[in-house]
């Protein structure tokens, strides 16, 4: 796969406004848990270069490698995973594959008996963002740090 344009190079203003949203959500929720859902989505999505930038990430804020490497499982995992990460990663899911599941109400009320409504929220902000990131990634070939090694 050969690499592609750099996007945000040709659309700056879009790029500004990305990372207000990156800004936005940072700054509301844990960062443990807002990198678990992004990689998460990430891995959904299947974007590598994202894959790769939420593992390492994640490492550095100390999480341990098991649980980073149960992501894709987390429910399997549960033991190794908050009540509020398992309600993130859950509505992570079923937000991203919004074509397949037309998010239930049920998913709906089960993340909002963990979530309060302004993390609800937050969680749905971020996740629209890192599928956005996601598309960008996938579409345009972003090659992951491992490989510049």
């Amino acid at each position: 796969m050969s690499k592609r344009l750099e996007i945000f190079k040709f659309a700056p203003v879009a790029y500004k406004g990305f990372g207000a949203v990156k800004d936005y959500v940072a700054a509301a929720l844990p960062a443990e848990l807002l990198e678990l859902v992004y990689l998460r989505i990430s891995l959904i999505n299947g974007c590598a270069y994202c894959i790769d930038m939420h593992t390492r990430d994640l490492l550095k804020q100390g999480v341990r490698a098991d649980k980073i490497a149960l992501v894709p499982v987390w429910d399997e995992a549960a033991a190794l995973f908050s009540d509020k990460e398992q309600a993130a990663l859950a509505w992570a899911e079923v937000v991203t594959r919004v074509e397949q599941t037309k998010v239930p109400d049920a998913d709906y009320q089960a993340a909002l008996k963990v979530l309060s409504e302004q993390e609800l929220a937050d969680i749905t902000v971020a996740v629209a963002l890192m599928n956005a990131f996601n598309r960008f990634g996938v579409s345009m070939r972003m090659q992951p740090a491992a490989l510049s090694v």
